[in-house]
């Protein structure tokens, strides 16, 4: 189950977002560690899990706002290596939003232990055309609330 926790008052934003994740066999390579390209996944799911928490999703928002967001730069500093059947927490928090553009700063923690570090730009563009489009008014109501 995902949650929402208030964070220590020296941090600069004050919620993080965190969702579950297992590792599985198909998530490993051939050491039993999980391959550094899974973290990616990981990164998106909570990402879109924290979107269904604010009451919204990626096909409602392409559906009702022709808006699809992609993710334009990516920074991972990879600390400790996650290994199969390992209970891992990856956290969400908006570290800048803008008009178009929002940069979230991700964790991958197993228990207190940070695995993953993580910083995500990404862009709210067209549906149709893939230029860039402002986030929807109500979206980002919700999202300055978690800032």
């Amino acid at each position: 189950m995902a949650k929402l926790t208030l964070k220590n008052a020296q941090q600069t934003d004050l919620f993080a977002f965190a969702f579950p994740q297992r590792v599985y066999y198909e998530d490993t390579d051939a050491g039993g560690v999980v391959y550094h390209a899974r973290y990616i996944h990981f990164l998106e799911r909570a990402r879109t899990e924290w979107l269904r928490y604010l009451g919204f999703n990626n096909g409602e928002l392409t559906r009702k706002h022709k808006m699809l967001w992609v993710v334009s730069e990516i920074t991972i500093n990879y600390v400790k290596p996650a290994r199969i059947d390992d209970a891992l927490e990856v956290t969400v928090a908006i570290e800048t939003l803008g008009r178009v553009r929002c940069i979230f700063h991700q964790e991958i923690k197993r228990g207190e232990e940070i695995l993953v570090k993580a910083r995500v730009t990404v862009a709210s563009v067209s549906a149709v055309d893939f230029k860039p489009l402002e986030i929807p008014a109500e979206l980002k109501r919700k999202m300055e609330a978690t800032c």
